[in-house]
Parts: structure tokens; sequence; C-alpha cells
């Protein structure tokens, strides 16, 4: 037998059900000793499970691999007060005897995050224990890293488009104030359309993006990631700009100012309605914003746990959980939203 530990408040649950009586029932060289034998075998399976799920990644979630992430906040918290801010303020020439001097200051305004918990659950019969014990395997862990992949798709889900049920708000949701930019017909295709477009004409609108995120901040915020649609991503990164070689993505990557990563995400397609709230309409979005804590995070005051075992007849339940407040941006000019790209 493993020398695997075991949750004890697992082993409890399952000691004080008749599920060890069920697994006695296993004959030849499978039968266990004792009640206490099967509860612990089984604790020791689940401790495994779990563990096999906590190690379990999924980098296709988007928003969770590129974005900031914070869980400063307690667990028990229902709300997060965080401030949004504009700079504002100018210096002016002075003389040696000023006491005017102008105020250079940040304007803040006070905003809520609600906290929610996110919920699933998992579970094992006693049948599926005692074949997991008759085949020297161990208990199937994919029914909790299913588990763990649905609270991560949930948690990406919100981080992108919020909530609006329960008050959580995406970075796309509109209430973050973050500035668009709309898209306009190119001069030679007609089309507004990346698809569509001329390389000539999508270079210009990401020209038109970083120019708009320039003349409202004064320079101040200087976006460093782009974010494109999956189809758009694939076709920017073959078609070629002219006659230089280069397709339009490596000609961005190369010449946009202070850019340093341009990152494809299927979550803003014209057809991802669960997370693109501008795909009601048909549209879909590329994400311009400076990758930087201090502008905006995902915040999860809790991250993925599972619970104890809880025993309902011959079956053990884990309840999973985890506490999100969806994505707080502090500085909503740091970031743009082309809208029908």
């Amino acid at each position: 037998m493993s020398k695997r530990t075991y949750d004890p408040q697992d082993f409890s649950a399952i000691k004080n059900s008749a599920i060890p009586a069920s697994l006695m029932q296993i004959g030849g060289r499978y039968r266990f000793d004792s009640a206490d034998a099967a509860a612990v075998f089984y604790a020791r399976e689940l401790d495994f499970v779990k563990a096999k799920s906590y190690d379990k990644q999924y980098p296709q979630l988007t928003a969770l691999r590129i974005f900031p992430k914070n869980s400063d906040a307690d667990p028990g918290a229902e709300t997060i007060t965080y401030y949004t801010y504009d700079m504002e303020g100018m210096a002016k020439v002075i003389d040696n005897y000023s006491t005017d001097l102008p105020r250079a200051d940040v304007n803040g305004k006070p905003s809520v995050a609600f906290v929610k918990s996110l919920g699933v659950s998992y579970g094992y019969s006693a049948q599926e224990m005692r074949a997991s014990r008759m085949a020297g395997k161990n208990l199937d862990s994919r029914k909790a890293e299913s588990a763990h992949y649905q609270i991560d798709a949930k948690t990406n889900q919100i981080a992108w488009c919020g909530d609006k049920d329960h008050k959580l708000l995406g970075i796309l949701s509109p209430e973050q104030n973050i500035p668009t930019y709309t898209i306009l017909a190119g001069a030679v295709s007609g089309q507004t359309k990346w698809l569509d477009k001329t390389a000539d004409e999508v270079l210009q609108d990401v020209i038109g993006m970083y120019a708009q995120v320039t003349k409202t901040t004064k320079d101040v915020e200087r976006p460093d990631t782009l974010v494109l649609p999956t189809d758009i991503y694939t076709t920017l990164s073959m078609k070629r700009v002219g006659d230089t070689g280069e397709t339009v993505l490596s000609y961005i990557e190369k010449h946009a100012p202070y850019l340093k990563e341009i990152v494809p995400a299927a979550e803003l397609n014209g057809d991802s309605v669960e997370t693109n709230p501008y795909a009601e309409d048909g549209n879909a979005v590329a994400l311009l914003f400076t990758n930087d804590p201090d502008k905006l995070e995902i915040n999860t005051p809790m991250a993925f746990i599972q619970y104890p075992v809880q025993v309902r007849n011959l079956e053990t339940i884990v309840p999973c959980e985890c506490r999100t407040a969806g994505t707080i941006v502090y500085y909503p000019m740091s970031a743009l939203i082309a809208i029908g790209v």
C-alpha cells in the first residue's frame, strides 16, 4: 500500500460511513483487513486525487495567464474598496520667491468590487472505489481535474466580461470606463474587419490606437501588451506587409512603441458571446493595455480549494470553492478596447 498521507477529516468521514463495510466485500487478495484499513486506503486515494488536480495547468484560459493576479484580500471579505485614478495638475515656470506652486495630484475615485464564491463538486461511488482497488490503480483523478478546470474557466470568464447578475466586473465591462476605439473602414478595401483589410490598413488602425492613448493621457500611459482574437492573430501572422517580407504581426512587434507582447485570445473572437460582451453584435475586439499590477489585476481573495469529503449514502462528494472579485482596473486610461476588429 502507498505511503501517501491523508486528510484526517477525510478519514473520519469515510470511517463513520457505510463505505468501509462495502469496500471490505471485495474478496481474494484485494480484501481489506479492517474497516480502518479500507478508510485509510480511500482517504489516501482522495489525497492523491486532490494533489494531482492542484498540479494541473490550463494555459488556454488567456485572462488567467496574461493579467496580473492578486489574492491579498481576506477570503471573508464581501467587498473590496479601491480607487480609480486620473493624473491632474501641470507645472509652470516660477521665480525665486513664488509661493503659489501649482499642485500635481492624483484624482482618485472610490469604487467597490464585490467578492463572490464559485463552487463545484465531484465525487466517487463505492463501486468506483472497489473497481480502483481491484485493478490496482489509483482512483481516477480526471473528475477532480475537471472540477478545478470548471472553477478556473468561470474565473477566466468573469475576468473578461464580468457577471452582471452578481455585480462582478471584467476588463471588458462597460462600467470599467476603459476608453474604446472604433475601427473605421479602410480607404482601399472599404472594409472595417481586419480579416478583410489590407496590411497597411491594419497598421493604420494600430497606429490610431496608440495615438489615442498618447493623446488622451499626454503620453503618460504606454501600453505594452496587445491581445487579439485568435483568427485575426493567425491571419496577421501570415499576411505580408508590401514587399518587406515581414508579416503584419512581426512588423507590429518590431515597430510598435513600448510593445512587449502580442497575445492570441479566443475569448475576444466575434462569436465568443460568453466572454466578449461586444460579440452580441458580432464584433471581435482587440485589447491594448499595460501589463502592470498597479494598473489592473484579477483579484482572487481565495484560490481554488477542496474541502474534506462529504459522505452521502455510498457516495463521497468533494466540494470545491474559490472566491473572486473579477478584474479591478485602477487606471482605466492605461487600456484601450478596439471594437469591430
